[in-house]
């Protein structure tokens, strides 16, 4: 008996859809497939852009009779640009609040940092050599003016790889200005090879990036960490490769 080939074709379709009707079809049938295919596919529609998302990038307006919202004063500045402060008055420049105590009798900084020594980076002024001159003298307490700060005299190198200046951590300046409780434990652990550093964790605002690039020098000024220099035996040529 001969089968033509159409005929072939019917008995092979009738066998897939007997199988489909015995909920044997783990996977889409023949059929299915062809009519799925000159099926005409839905049109996607635009997408909407989401409302709350443009609300949030909205700036908060104060209400009539409140003070103007100052912005995060502790926004870290990745790019290292130097803020220029339009306004004179400090309830207007965007970083001291408006309704702080505080705001009326603090000194305009062109006028406090006029006589200080000078730096290139960050708000212009050498703290460190400030210190160091007796320019300023940081207060321990705000309730007890005679209060003495704990000073601790010790530095800290930090052995950086290749022809990269070592890093000087002095503590003295540091504890000059801040408490240990500031940095320990939370920051830093006081131990040694606790804390494994890392530059790019630095420039996103962690480790020395919490008050680096804030409210004390920015990290574009390589050389006042990166301080001691290494000897010519010291410098390792390393081979590096693409990943």
């Amino acid at each position: 008996m001969f089968i033509s080939a159409k005929q072939l074709r019917l008995i092979f379709n009738l066998v897939v859809i007997c199988l489909a009707s015995y909920g044997c079809n783990s996977t889409p049938s023949t059929v299915e497939a062809a009519v799925a295919s000159d099926a005409p596919k839905p049109v996607a529609e635009p997408r909407q852009p989401e409302k709350n998302v443009a609300e949030a990038k909205k700036p908060v307006k104060a209400k009539e009779g409140e003070p103007k919202p100052a912005e995060d004063a502790n926004l870290f500045n990745r790019l290292l640009k130097s803020r220029k402060v339009k306004s004179k008055s400090l309830k207007d420049d965007g970083i001291h609040d408006p309704a702080g105590p505080g705001v009326k009798v603090l000194q305009n900084p062109q006028q406090a940092f006029k006589d200080l020594p000078k730096a290139k980076g960050g708000n212009a002024v050498d703290w460190v050599k400030a210190l160091n001159t007796g320019k300023i003298k940081p207060r321990s307490s705000l309730e007890d003016p005679k209060a003495e700060a704990l000073v601790m005299d010790m530095n800290i190198i930090r052995e950086v790889k290749g022809s990269m200046p070592n890093v000087l951590f002095p503590h003295k300046q540091h504890t000059q200005h801040l408490d240990c409780t500031n940095c320990h434990p939370d920051i830093f652990i006081p131990m040694k090879g606790a804390n494994k550093m890392s530059m790019a964790k630095n420039l996103m605002g962690q480790q020395c990036g919490v008050c680096h690039g804030k409210v004390a020098f920015p990290l574009s000024r390589c050389t006042a960490c990166h301080s001691q220099k290494k000897a010519a035996k010291e410098i390792k040529k390393t081979k590096w490769k693409w990943p």
